[in-house]
């Protein structure tokens, strides 16, 4: 429903608690949301480290499974909404907000990540390669809000194998009709 949808009243009813008990633990709304998306950002982190960590000084075949990985993570049962971080960072505009600096320090650390992994491959244009990963991902989170798990969602891998190909020079496959 969205976070400026819904109140804390909603939220402590769908807990078990009261606001009372809520706000003993935040001190607002704000710090409620903040803390949400922290969390979410570190299951977001240990799934990534889970993924490359087992092919540490690979950064290609890093990047292939995480995008592998995410491509497999379509929701089947309809209940995905996308990325909570993203998600936040459409409602969550003000800098002084406090979940705002969880959206940018996520995002900008997976550009980091991502340029790193680049980088380290070889990229001809590390910079270049890694904003258009991090596009791809993000579009694909969009995509899944829109499409069914058969539409563009399931060619996010031959996506980004197409970005790292092109990234060291290797000319496209070509297509037989």
């Amino acid at each position: 429903q969205g976070i400026r949808a819904v109140g804390v009243e909603a939220i402590a009813a769908e807990a078990g608690t009261t606001k009372m008990t809520l706000y003993r633990h935040f001190s607002s709304k704000d710090e409620l949301v903040a803390a949400i998306l922290k969390a979410h950002d570190t299951e977001f982190w240990d799934w990534w480290e889970g993924i490359t960590g087992p092919l540490a000084g690979q950064p290609r075949r890093q990047i292939e499974r995480l995008f592998r990985e995410f491509e497999e993570l379509a929701c089947d049962d309809g209940s995905c909404r996308g990325c909570p971080i993203a998600n936040a960072a459409v409602e969550i505009v003000e800098d002084d907000h406090p979940a705002r600096q969880i959206v940018k320090y996520h995002h900008d650390e997976m550009r980091r990540r991502l340029r790193t992994l680049s980088e380290q491959m070889g990229a001809q244009d590390p910079d270049r390669l890694s904003d258009a990963l991090f596009l791809l991902m993000g579009g694909s989170f969009l995509a899944r809000l829109v499409f069914d798990n058969s539409g563009p969602i399931g060619s996010v891998y031959e996506a980004a194998q197409v970005l790292l190909d092109s990234s060291l020079g290797v000319p496209p496959a070509t297509i037989q009709p």
